[in-house]
């Protein structure tokens, strides 16, 4: 701020044409007070040329001096290049209104430049920062993204072990189950070839039987002259001989009864196993529909997951255009790397459904030959039943007739009684055999029950390995969709920051157009008033009586 005012600086051209181009030298100057010095056309025109090359001062004051009309005009002139000048002041100069008018809205002009001119500084500062900002964000995302990819990958990496591990284990538990089977066989075959030894033993007896019935039936031929002597005799032990068969029947009695309690033993076993075989049945259903379940799932899965990655690609490549090439080549290598994941992950997920599938083929088959193994067995136990059913039916008929041929050779009692005590010998070693060979079957079916144990343990087993890893599964899929989740959120957030950008950039650019077509319009009408008043007051000077002289200097 400079103020000079009463001080006749306008007396002294030369003096004032220094100080004039002091100021347009000058770039500090803000206010200048020129009250009452005395400043003619001239020192206005001088003061023009000053401040078309100032660019610091806003205020300037010139009232009461003698500018007139030829330095209001020159004032307003310079005011077409200088554009900082906010105020002038000229009032008790002589100046014309018109002028004066003129003056003002190039001033207002000059104001409203000055604040657009402010507030586009401050807009872009502000954008500016913005922007910076968001580049930072960017950044910080692109970090994220690649450590979080890094993880992905270090997850993926770690599943795949854990897959290859749980898939060795799953390898080696069912190779443990063919040796089991082979156990199983080779014991099936040991105990054909003891039921094999059985058979011919029985065989063996019934030979004997069939001996001693030719032998009983000699006899009887030979004595039958010797059961017409000893009637009496007979007489005297039929009664014994009654007695004893009743004891005889009652014997056959508690055997019949044992071979039904047998029977039933045999059938309530029988409704064990197949028992055990419908809740085989029914795991093998659980874990198949449970299968195809989790593989359902996971294609539903995967599905999400390509149409989620395919609208990333297509936000990202859109993001790209836009942003500079150094992100463009940062992205390409994102999209590499999530290509080479995908790629894992299908060849990983392809992998465990041939596991599976595998895994699922040999249960089938381990299945069927169990279901096999044990209906051979039933088959086989069932002909040995009714072999040994027949069996004691033919030992009950020749009972029945060795109680008739005891009726009729009542004479030859002594050596039937003596026959009759070995081939109750006979029955009691053959009661013996088949108690052993029950013995035998039971332990059989306890090893079978016990082996039938062992591998539904082995099945819950590997169903809990399977459970755990379809948690383990379930949790990486969380884990992926909160991460596209988050992509998902980043991604719309910097869309709308960008689409606000844009707008206000937009609306800034149209604004800034509309103020130069009106400053444009503004220059073209004062020009086009400019020039009407230079030829009116170059007629009114021509026409005046003081035309043709030479202003006072």
């Amino acid at each position: 701020s400079l103020i000079l005012e009463w001080n006749s600086l306008g007396v002294w051209e030369e003096g004032f044409s220094f100080f004039c181009q002091g100021l347009a030298a000058n770039s500090f100057l803000q206010r200048l007070d020129l009250r009452n010095n005395q400043i003619n056309h001239q020192g206005a025109g001088e003061l023009a040329i000053a401040l078309k090359q100032n660019a610091s001062l806003q205020e300037l004051d010139l009232r009461w001096n003698n500018i007139g009309l030829l330095g209001g005009r020159a004032l307003l002139n310079c005011l077409h290049s200088n554009k900082t000048l906010k105020k002038l002041e000229l009032a008790g100069n002589n100046v014309p209104s018109d002028i004066l008018k003129a003056v003002e809205q190039a001033l207002d002009h000059n104001q409203d430049r000055q604040t657009i001119l402010s507030e586009i500084h401050s807009r872009t500062r502000v954008l500016s920062k913005e922007v910076l900002s968001l580049k930072n964000e960017k950044a910080k995302q692109f970090l994220d993204l690649m450590d979080t990819i890094d993880k992905q990958r270090e997850e993926i990496a770690r599943s795949s072990r854990m897959s290859t591990a749980r898939v060795r284990q799953l390898q080696e538990a069912l190779d443990e189950q063919h040796s089991i089977m082979n156990s199983l066989k080779a014991k099936l075959q040991m105990t054909e070839a003891a039921l094999a030894l059985s058979e011919q033993k029985v065989h063996n007896l019934g030979e004997l039987l069939s001996a001693m019935k030719q032998e009983q039936t000699s006899v009887a031929e030979r004595h039958l002259k010797e059961l017409q002597q000893q009637k009496q005799e007979g007489a005297d032990r039929e009664g014994k001989l009654f007695r004893e068969l009743s004891a005889v029947s009652e014997k056959n009695l508690l055997l019949r009864n044992q071979v039904d309690e047998l029977e039933k033993k045999c059938k309530v076993q029988q409704d064990q196993l197949f028992q055990v075989k419908q809740d085989l049945t029914n795991t093998t259903a659980e874990l198949k529909l449970r299968a195809v379940q989790a593989e359902e799932r996971i294609e539903v899965e995967k599905r999400k997951f390509k149409q989620s990655l395919e609208d990333v690609e297509c936000l990202r490549l859109k993001e790209v255009d836009r942003m500079t090439q150094h992100i463009e080549a940062s992205e390409r290598s994102l999209q590499e790397r999530i290509q080479r994941l995908e790629a894992m992950r299908i060849a990983l997920e392809e992998e465990l459904s041939k596991v599976r599938a595998a895994a699922l083929t040999e249960r089938g088959q381990a299945e069927e030959e169990l279901i096999k193994v044990r209906n051979q067995a039933r088959l086989e136990e069932q002909q040995r039943l009714e072999h040994l059913q027949e069996k004691l039916r033919l030992m009950t008929e020749s009972r029945d007739e060795a109680q008739n041929c005891y009726f009729r050779q009542k004479q030859v009692v002594s050596e039937v009684q003596a026959k009759a005590n070995q081939l109750s010998l006979h029955a009691d070693g053959l009661r013996r055999q088949i108690e052993e060979l029950q013995q035998e079957l039971n332990i059989k079916e306890q090893e079978k029950v016990t082996e039938v144990n062992k591998v539904k343990v082995e099945l819950q087993e590997q169903i809990g390995h399977l459970q755990a890893e379809r948690t383990a599964q379930e949790g990486l899929r969380e884990k992926i969709a909160a991460l596209e989740r988050q992509l998902k959120a980043l991604s719309s957030n910097h869309r709308e920051a960008l689409l606000d950008k844009e707008g206000e950039i937009s609306v800034l650019l149209e604004r800034l157009r509309m103020k130069e077509a009106e400053i444009s319009r503004i220059r073209e009408e004062e020009a086009q008033r400019a020039s009407f008043l230079q030829n009116a007051i170059m007629a009114y000077v021509q026409g005046s009586p003081l035309g043709p002289h030479s202003p006072r200097k």
